[in-house]
């Protein structure tokens, strides 16, 4: 006969089993959370996926209008926010051909200045819609060209005019007559100070790729060829008559030419520099070299060289023609000097306030 276990017993032996089934199952619970916060820990914070963020570009449209009639020209659309008014320019030479970015000049009122190329069309905008007058500024050229152009005609001209060609003069004079020697001085210093423009043109100022317009190379070219020829023609004439003081005023005239020269060539470098580094940001200021002192007297000490030289060039050749071409010199230059005394005051006031722009003391 079999023994029949109580019922109690067999219900206490399934309580045991289930509950140490349960510790081992809890006890394995804990040794993984142990496991997986070690985990954590090790790998530092966790990171949230970065949000993607959809950026939405605005673009401008800009409606060019003739100045005159204030009909529109052209809409030139999808200008993005970035875009320098060059940029514009460039766009409208595309829908109108006629018109090359140079001679294209904009305004934003149809009274008011000519916006520079370099503006950012978004500092423009009252809204997406931009609205531009243009006005067709004429047939340009560059600064270069500009220079050079003014600057080789004295130069050739002035040379031809010392040869005496049988056209200008008479021949029999002009192999007759001795030519004094501040002829072939005046020929020297003449020529030294235009190819000091022109190789300074070329490899000391640099322009910003600026335009104006032909009327003016046209006008300056007149008034520098004109003049020159007026002057050659007496220094060089058969008849001209040395100056009354003789070879002392030459030298003393010559000597102040070449120094007034060299110091215009050392502030054009000096200025040229500072451009070039970026230093924009404060007045020009003198250095070891000598000729660059007279920033602590003036302004503007090219301008002052530049009147120097040619009041030592009629000094030193003692003509009329010459007198008069200084004098016009000296306004023109204390014209430019004052202008741009008037900007070093707006942005440097307190080292420019107690200079002269052009001459100490006088202006």
């Amino acid at each position: 006969m079999h023994r029949r276990q109580k019922p109690g017993a067999l219900e206490h032996k399934r309580d045991l089993a289930a509950h140490g089934g349960a510790l081992s199952m809890s006890h394995n619970d804990t040794r993984s959370f142990f496991n997986f916060s070690q985990l954590v820990l090790s790998a530092g914070h966790l990171k949230s996926p970065p949000v993607l963020k959809h950026s939405k570009i605005t673009y401008f449209e800009v409606e060019i209008l003739d100045m005159q009639s204030k009909k529109q020209i052209c809409i030139v659309d999808k200008v993005p926010p970035s875009s320098t008014l060059l940029d514009v320019k460039h766009k409208f030479h595309k829908a109108c051909p006629q018109w090359y970015p140079s001679r294209v000049g904009l305004q934003l009122e149809r009274n008011g200045p000519y916006l520079k190329d370099s503006i950012n069309i978004q500092s423009l905008a009252v809204s997406s819609i931009i609205t531009l007058y243009f006005t067709d500024l004429g047939q340009q050229v560059g600064w270069t060209t500009f220079f050079l152009t003014e600057y080789t005609g004295p130069l050739l001209i002035y040379l031809l005019f010392y040869i005496r060609l049988s056209t200008i003069y008479d021949q029999v004079e002009s192999t007759k007559n001795f030519r004094h020697p501040v002829v072939h001085l005046a020929c020297f210093c003449h020529c030294l100070h235009y190819i000091r423009h022109l190789l300074e043109t070329l490899f000391v100022h640099k322009f910003s790729g600026g335009h104006t317009p032909l009327k003016n190379m046209i006008k300056g070219c007149a008034f520098y060829w004109g003049f020159t020829s007026w002057i050659a023609y007496y220094i060089n004439h058969p008849r001209y008559t040395p100056p009354s003081f003789g070879h002392r005023q030459v030298s003393f005239a010559a000597l102040a030419f070449l120094m007034c020269e060299a110091g215009n060539h050392f502030i054009n470098v000096t200025l040229a520099h500072q451009n070039h580094s970026g230093s924009k940001a404060c007045f020009p200021s003198p250095t070891y070299n000598p000729f660059t002192w007279l920033f602590l007297l003036v302004s503007c000490p090219n301008y002052t060289y530049e009147v120097g030289s040619w009041i030592s060039f009629t000094v030193m050749t003692q003509t009329l023609p010459v007198g008069i071409f200084a004098f016009l010199m000296v306004i023109q230059m204390s014209l430019w000097a004052q202008k741009k005394h008037k900007l070093y005051l707006k942005r440097f006031y307190p080292e420019v306030r107690r200079k002269a722009a052009m001459i100490p003391i006088i202006f």
